[in-house]
């Protein structure tokens, strides 16, 4: 093979190669918009998916935290003497019934939840949206005596219990808003998803 045969080849393999890389670039431009079209949208990805949770990693008396569409979210494994303090304080709320608070049909009772030991909460204050904290210590100085446990929001002085129901004579005017969640087995909870029982229509 002579030397001008030997640079044809070459020339001829480059440009075979050149050519292959220009439309593998080119198709893959060609098929990102059919790509991206196939990723959720902004709208569904800031409405938010819901969110599955492991409840057996918390103890009686603990809460756990989570996150839903932007927001934090308390579970609350409530012991036997958190629940019986839910009846104590009754005279002392707001609105102990949740009548004016939203939360699924399910949860419409005293603990408001599906279970009465596991509590689920949208960490947010109703009065400012400030996020309140969990205070389970019973009678701490600087809550009072009369303090059996609950949610304490110090920016505005706002108080819940431990069903997240609010006290009277505080700024926040309803109860701390309950999500919709359902329990995909023992001791999971998927939140963002209602429960059987419920309708989407039902939550007020």
């Amino acid at each position: 093979m002579s030397d001008d045969q030997k640079i044809d080849e070459s020339r001829r393999r480059f440009l075979v190669a050149s050519s292959t890389a220009v439309g593998g670039v080119g198709a893959a431009t060609a098929a990102w918009p059919f790509v991206a079209s196939m990723n959720p949208s902004a709208h569904a990805q800031a409405v938010g998916a819901p969110v599955e949770v492991d409840l057996s990693k918390i103890e009686p008396g603990e809460m756990m935290r989570d996150q839903w569409r932007g927001k934090p979210v308390w579970i609350v494994r409530r012991s036997k003497e958190m629940l019986k303090t839910l009846d104590e304080v009754k005279g002392n709320l707001r609105d102990p019934d949740s009548n004016n608070s939203q939360q699924p049909t399910s949860a419409r009772n005293e603990h408001r939840s599906i279970k009465p030991e596991y509590l689920v909460l949208v960490g947010v204050c109703t009065h400012l949206g400030c996020s309140p904290t969990f205070r389970p210590d019973k009678a701490p100085e600087d809550l009072g005596g009369k303090w059996k446990g609950g949610f304490f929001c110090a920016c505005h002085g706002s108080r819940f219990d431990l069903a997240g129901r609010v006290y009277k004579n505080v700024p926040a005017p309803k109860n701390l808003e309950v999500p919709p969640y359902r329990f995909a087995e023992e001791g999971r909870i998927v939140i963002g998803e209602l429960d059987q029982a419920d309708d989407d229509k039902d939550i007020a």
